[in-house]
């Protein structure tokens, strides 16, 4: 029999993407809002991927990663993902976005990111989103699955995140004391 134990904090992760850099700015605040203060961000990453956002958004993309200070339950992903597509909302102009933006959170064994679209391999999380198993880590780092996007696959972003999750295991230690 398997005995359930409260599950591990997370490190919070959004990726935020916009056509206008100064955007991030605008709604820096929001984000600190829901995350709290902000640990670690990624320099402008490549968002040369994909084209998929281009018609609404424009091009070219411009790609930050952001982690936060506290810890949050994995249990806080939809609310966060909610709270999120608000401010998207709020900026968007005629309809289109002008900021996308993604979060997630990183354990210690995977990469986990929030969507509102199901999926096969997506599990339902509460409030009409789905926890989307993005990245697993493994002995040798960072591993894709067939459907992980391909900017998360990127060196870019593996780094970045490989910073985040030597940062959070040590957080995750002292929160374990």
């Amino acid at each position: 029999m398997s005995i359930p134990k409260p599950p591990d904090p997370a490190k919070l992760v959004i990726s935020v993407f916009m056509k206008e850099r100064t955007d991030l700015g605008r709604i820096f605040s929001d984000l600190e809002e829901i995350g709290g203060p902000l640990d670690v961000m990624s320099p402008w990453l490549d968002f040369d991927f994909t084209d998929y956002y281009y018609k609404e958004m424009g091009a070219p993309l411009y790609r930050k990663l952001l982690a936060f200070k506290p810890l949050i339950g994995q249990d806080e992903l939809a609310g966060i993902k909610l709270f999120t597509n608000r401010i998207e909302g709020r900026f968007a102009e005629d309809g289109r976005r002008r900021i996308n933006i993604d979060p997630g959170y990183l354990l210690p064994s995977r990469f986990i990111l929030a969507t509102g679209k199901d999926y096969s391999h997506r599990i339902y999380i509460g409030e009409q989103i789905y926890a989307d198993l993005t990245l697993m880590v493994s002995k040798n780092g960072f591993k894709t699955l067939e459907w992980t996007y391909p900017d998360y696959a990127s060196d870019q972003v593996f780094r970045f995140l490989g910073q985040v999750r030597e940062k959070y295991l040590l957080d995750l230690k002292q929160y374990r004391m």
